[in-house]
């Protein structure tokens, strides 16, 4: 009789079989299926991460565009050849083709 009353009464850190299990699954609820679960915590740090990378090329492009514009607001030749190229201007007596 003392060996059944043992396998009844066999605890896991202090609980017995079902009381673990249910303790167990709340868990791997709490990390697995919550907003702040594992899972999602993985998936915002790839996004922080993609989001970081995104500021270094926009902080790359404004650095460049700073010094284009730097370029062209001291030298009147570049201006006027920024314009020509990329606006299409013109003088008054000039005839412009588009080669493409």
């Amino acid at each position: 009789m003392d060996g059944g009353e043992n396998k009844k009464h066999k605890k896991i850190a202090g609980l017995n079989r079902y009381q673990f299990f249910i303790v167990t699954a709340l868990i791997a609820m709490l990390f697995f299926f919550s907003d702040s679960s594992l899972l999602k915590k993985a998936q915002y740090n790839r996004q922080i991460k993609e989001l970081e990378k995104q500021i270094e090329f926009y902080r790359a492009q404004i650095d460049t565009n700073k010094t284009k514009l730097d370029e062209l607001q001291s030298n009147k030749d570049d201006l006027e050849k920024f314009a020509r190229e990329n606006y299409l201007m013109k003088k008054e007596n000039e005839e412009v083709f588009i080669i493409e």
